[in-house]
């Protein structure tokens, strides 16, 4: 979860390309949004241990922002709201060095850049944050370096650093299927949601090495989401080995559901949400949520590049 603000610590990292481009000091603003499961099944293990799955994830109009200032050195920066993540491991800094890599090898040119990351989203809550900033990282250097990648190119180096980013480089609501690569955008009712976000991180290898976990759930196609009566439910083969294992989980499901029975967790947590069809009833039952939460409104498309916009706070 966000910790309290404190001074960002800066990650420094050398191009790998020669400099040649003069750049001005505009900074822009990428939005990395957050999604949900609206249900989660699934389907069976593959021999590389990966699981098969079937989802919809849907976007939502609350996430991340990334800042992003190109520079006429040959230093990456990367600063950080929460001091854990300014290390060479992130997503950021990982896609960063990916399309480093990417244009040396075809002579191409970068700059050096100041990053700065606004984190609002829990990490490791189930609501994507990190794959988002890593896809927004992405499709930002891909445009600001100019280097063209083709959408397919773009879509394959994202999957080379995590299941998830595909579908933010997609940026529709979509049928998730494979082990999230295989997507079909979808439009889906309005809504909105309270994500509530318990403070404990749940550990995604522990859950789908639980041997109480069932993967056998029957394959559906996308003819047979109307039935499912998304977003406003749905079901998540994950919430009940989470709950068993992390009752703070499953302490802030059951207080959700005493406002809507169908709250349900996204991912493999630790967020739990519920949908509801208008924005004054969602606000009034957040006022009374005590954990650390957010509202938001489900959007099928999200836009890739916006400038000088305020989002929403994450409530501690």
């Amino acid at each position: 979860m966000p910790q309290k603000e404190s001074r960002p610590q800066t990650t420094k990292i050398p191009t790998s390309a020669s400099v040649s481009k003069r750049v001005g000091g505009e900074t822009t603003r990428w939005f990395c949004p957050a999604k949900l499961n609206l249900f989660l099944h699934l389907t069976g293990r593959r021999e590389d241990d990966y699981h098969n799955l079937q989802s919809v994830f849907q976007l939502l109009d609350f996430g991340d922002w990334l800042e992003i200032e190109l520079s006429d050195t040959n230093i990456i920066e990367f600063d950080c709201n929460q001091p854990e993540l300014c290390n060479n491991d992130n997503l950021v800094v990982s896609a960063v060095e990916h399309l480093q890599k990417y244009a040396s090898q075809r002579g191409l040119t970068t700059t050096g850049a100041k990053i700065k990351l606004d984190k609002k989203l829990p990490v490791g809550g189930g609501v994507g944050g990190g794959s988002s900033n890593c896809a927004s990282a992405l499709l930002a250097f891909n445009q600001l370096w100019q280097l063209d990648m083709d959408p397919q190119a773009l879509l394959t180096m994202g999957l080379s650093l995590g299941a998830d980013v595909p579908f933010f480089i997609h940026a529709n609501t979509a049928f998730v299927e494979g082990i999230g690569e295989i997507l079909t955008p979808v439009e889906m009712a309005p809504a909105w949601f309270l994500v509530v976000c318990p403070p404990v991180h749940v550990s995604t290898a522990k859950i789908f090495s639980n041997p109480l976990l069932t993967r056998n759930s029957k394959a559906i196609t996308i003819r047979d989401l109307d039935a499912l009566g998304l977003p406003f439910s749905g079901f998540n083969t994950l919430e009940a080995i989470v709950c068993n294992d992390y009752p703070e989980v499953k302490a802030a499901l059951n207080w959700l559901k005493q406002f809507n029975q169908q709250a349900r967790m996204t991912g493999t947590g630790s967020c739990v949400f519920a949908a509801f069809d208008n924005e004054r009833e969602v606000s009034k039952i957040a006022s009374r949520c005590n954990w650390p939460h957010f509202v938001a409104r489900g959007i099928n498309q999200s836009p890739r590049q916006q400038k000088n916009q305020v989002s929403p706070t994450i409530v501690n």
